[in-house]
């Protein structure tokens, strides 16, 4: 009888299990097709760009028989130990990889982390890795191949995906901190206001500002004339890199980009510095000490990353003489390419005790599922699909049992 009714319950657990999963399921299908929407028309401007690069090479002199492929010459050329920094910045960027993954797996696993904020989040690290992965696996092929050539149809696409990333991560920011004054300004209109379809819509204009403006960066700074022997001074191909070694006079390209950069990193910055005086004053205002801490310690994490993503953009693309100091931008983009997507999830990890509480919550079910593991392998019992639902119900943050079903 004792097993009989034990069968019943754990049959009425994995039941309710089942049904949750499927809601969730749904969810996640839902998101997953929005994604799929904003990868076909990210898929649009890419096609676009490449469109832009091929006419701008059929528009040039036919009888051109010199070269039109780049030659990347790296970073600090006249550094001695310079095998060690790459090693290091590639230690750096498995470290970056690995922080941003994780920090996105476990928002989209757990339950509680299922907020507005978090979805951001989980999309600034996403660019992040994009931005990362799309120029140091390549910076350290071309270093330890000694492969410094690229063609003109890949320096361009380089120039727009950075860009891109770089221009949309700024504008998420900005919108992230909407979201935080939102949320402690008038927290009653919170789930309201900042809705699942206005998170979505706030990552399209995200995506779709930054394509928009990366395009017609791109397609302007290649159309210049490049002096030989095209040498690009940088480890990947960027706007004010290549526009070092123009052969033109480009003093009102470099206003517009001043003006452009103007309108992408000082408005929000503005805005943002702003809207956090307003969200100070009303913390002040809270009588609940906890409500009080939780809410600097998540503004502060967000003002971190603020500093880390506008410091280094305004200092390169907001000087009229940007372009002549190799050297110093060289530092800035190392900095914004590789220190910064590892620093950002330990801002929102390390000052956050909700992110925490997943994490250990991931690896202490990861260790379960190891000792299980071990134990049926041992004892040549295999686990039933039930319990691999059991398993994924208890990682979506629902309390359960943390036995499993075995069958022989």
């Amino acid at each position: 009888m004792a097993n009989i009714s034990n069968s019943k319950v754990y049959s009425e657990l994995i039941g309710s299990r089942n049904f949750e999963y499927f809601i969730l399921s749904k969810k996640f299908q839902r998101l997953n097709t929005n994604y799929k929407k904003l990868l076909h028309f990210y898929d649009i401007f890419n096609k676009s760009l490449i469109f832009l690069l091929s006419l701008q090479r059929a528009m040039r002199s036919g009888n051109e028989t010199e070269t039109t492929d780049f030659i990347l010459l790296g970073f600090f050329p006249e550094f001695k130990h310079i095998t060690a920094m790459v090693s290091i910045i590639l230690l750096i960027y498995v470290a970056a990889f690995t922080g941003n993954t994780l920090l996105i797996l476990l928002i989209w696993l757990y339950s509680h982390l299922h907020t507005p904020m978090y979805f951001l989040l989980s999309q600034l690290s996403l660019m992040d890795l994009t931005l990362t992965s799309s120029i140091v696996p390549m910076m350290a092929a071309n270093f330890f191949s000694g492969w410094r050539s690229i063609s003109f149809m890949a320096c361009g696409t380089q120039i727009f995906f950075s860009l891109t990333v770089a221009i949309a991560e700024c504008i998420l920011i900005t919108l992230m901190c909407f979201d935080r004054y939102v949320a402690i300004c008038d927290p009653l209109r919170y789930p309201v206001i900042i809705n699942p379809k206005v998170c979505l819509q706030m990552i399209a204009m995200s995506w779709a500002g930054g394509a928009l403006t990366s395009l017609g960066h791109t397609a302007f700074t290649l159309h210049f004339n490049i002096c030989s022997p095209r040498e690009i001074p940088l480890f990947f191909c960027e706007v004010m890199a290549v526009l070092r070694i123009v052969c033109e006079d480009i003093t009102a390209y470099e206003k517009a980009v001043v003006i452009t950069s103007i309108v992408v990193l000082l408005l929000p910055l503005s805005l943002i510095l702003s809207s956090y005086v307003l969200i100070f004053l009303a913390v002040l205002r809270m009588n609940s000490p906890e409500g009080r801490n939780k809410a600097l310690a998540t503004c502060s994490s967000h003002l971190c990353v603020v500093g880390l993503y506008f410091g280094p953009g305004m200092c390169i693309y907001m000087r009229l003489g940007s372009a002549k100091t190799p050297k110093l931008n060289e530092g800035l983009f190392l900095f914004g390419t590789v220190l910064t997507p590892l620093l950002n999830p330990l801002a929102y990890s390390l000052r956050n005790k909700e992110v925490l509480s997943a994490l250990k919550k991931l690896m202490g079910e990861v260790s379960v599922l190891q000792v299980q593991v071990k134990t049926a392998r041992s004892t040549g019992i295999t686990l039933t699909d039930s319990t691999h639902m059991h398993i994924s119900g208890t990682a979506k943050g629902h309390e359960g049992t943390d036995s499993a079903i075995y069958v022989n």
